[in-house]
């Protein structure tokens, strides 16, 4: 599928090979706070997982894809799409770029392939990102790809014993 190549990246499926980026990324705790884990993972449950990836987002209401380099076809990241909801015509986005390979222009690529994806396949009138109001980095990126600022979550998220802010931002098809 081309809508989900670039230059630098191609967005894929979940495969029976990616269990243990799986794994590493879900187990990892300093994820958790932007995944909303509160548990580790066993390689059973992420099997599982992966072997459902045939469902359909229609039946699923999400979609993970594995962000791939092209050049080395190394698993980077993943993003997904959550919360689905065909009546309203609207998706969630999560995003993760493992840090070895932060500030290579790979998030940047993978949001705008999936924004692509998005509406012009899945037909959605869009989409929204919920980012704490401490990942400043999250939220240049979304901004660069017209999301909007359209709300705030007052104490939402709880870390490390802390309040955080979550801030909504939106996307609607033109």
């Amino acid at each position: 599928m081309q809508t989900l190549k670039g230059p630098l990246l191609k967005l894929r499926t979940l495969e029976p090979e990616d269990l243990e980026f799986l794994y590493q990324i879900e187990n990892d705790e300093s994820f958790w706070e932007i995944s909303h884990t509160q548990k580790p993972f066993s390689k059973y449950i992420l099997k599982r997982y992966i072997e459902n990836g045939h469902l359909d987002i229609f039946e699923a209401k999400q979609l993970r894809l594995i962000i791939e380099e092209k050049s080395t076809r190394k698993q980077i990241g993943m993003i997904d799409l959550f919360d689905f909801n065909p009546q309203h015509k609207r998706a969630g986005i999560g995003l993760l770029i493992h840090p070895d390979f932060q500030h290579n222009g790979f998030a940047s690529e993978a949001l705008s392939l999936l924004i692509k994806y998005s509406f012009s396949h899945l037909n959605l009138h869009q989409l929204f990102a919920n980012i704490t109001s401490d990942n400043t980095k999250s939220m240049s990126l979304f901004k660069k790809y017209n999301f909007e600022k359209v709300g705030i979550k007052k104490d939402w998220i709880l870390s490390e014993g802390s309040f955080k802010n979550e801030v909504l931002f939106q996307l609607i098809k033109d």
